[in-house]
């Protein structure tokens, strides 16, 4: 079993935005800004003072995007079994062990790539790191969506995934259509993002076709 890890920025990093709006994106909830006024700022009024703001979609994106693209190989699990029967949407889980071979200086968030089950075909990922907010997870967990039509369950196969690209933070939402709709989105955001020339190259990576692909392997 082999383990590859990199040091990578991390979201404890401030970003500090003036006037700057957050957006949310599979769950984070709402948080507090907070106005900071420095020992000179004492006659400005409150349009002008210096606002420390959740970190943006753009920020967020950056800080991500450093990270990738990462590798991952791991057998799938069963997980909660939401995923087919409430959201209409089938998603692989990995292992706990798989799960806490992350970095943690990757950020939770929706992320797009590509993915084979063991020895297959190669074909585009959309994927969760996170809590999942409206299920109020207690445990952080990875579940990808493999944008393919399956005939079978593949539980106790090997998943192997290259994440490419940062889609959005995770967000909580109001309703269980609400976040179908947001998934679907999500989906629909991979494919296009997937078809650039950056990102294609990954299709054909030799990590999709190396011989161990029975180890567990996270990493750059």
């Amino acid at each position: 079993m082999s383990r590859l890890f990199r040091a990578g920025s991390s979201l404890l990093q401030p970003c500090v935005e003036v006037g700057a709006r957050t957006r949310g994106g599979w769950g984070a909830s709402r948080q507090p800004s907070f106005s900071s006024r420095g020992p000179g700022d004492q006659g400005l009024n409150s349009s002008r003072r210096l606002l420390l703001r959740v970190p943006s979609r753009g920020c967020l994106r950056s800080v991500a995007m450093k990270n990738l693209p990462y590798f991952c190989r791991g057998e799938v699990v069963r997980g909660f079994g939401r995923g087919s029967k409430e959201l209409g949407i089938r998603t692989a889980n990995f292992s706990e062990e798989v799960v806490d071979s992350f970095p943690s200086d990757i950020s939770t968030g929706i992320y797009y790539g590509w993915g084979c089950v063991g020895t297959g075909d190669v074909h585009k990922v959309v994927l969760s790191i996170g809590w999942n907010p409206y299920y109020k997870n207690v445990k952080k967990s990875v579940e990808t969506h493999v944008i393919h039509p399956f005939k079978e369950d593949f539980y106790g196969e090997v998943l192997s995934i290259i994440i490419v690209g940062y889609i959005r933070p995770e967000q909580n939402f109001d309703s269980l259509d609400a976040l179908i709709a947001a998934i679907q989105h999500d989906i629909d955001e991979a494919k296009n993002l997937l078809d650039l020339p950056e990102h294609q190259k990954f299709k054909d990576d030799n990590f999709f076709h190396r011989a161990n692909v029975n180890s567990m392997t996270n990493g750059h």
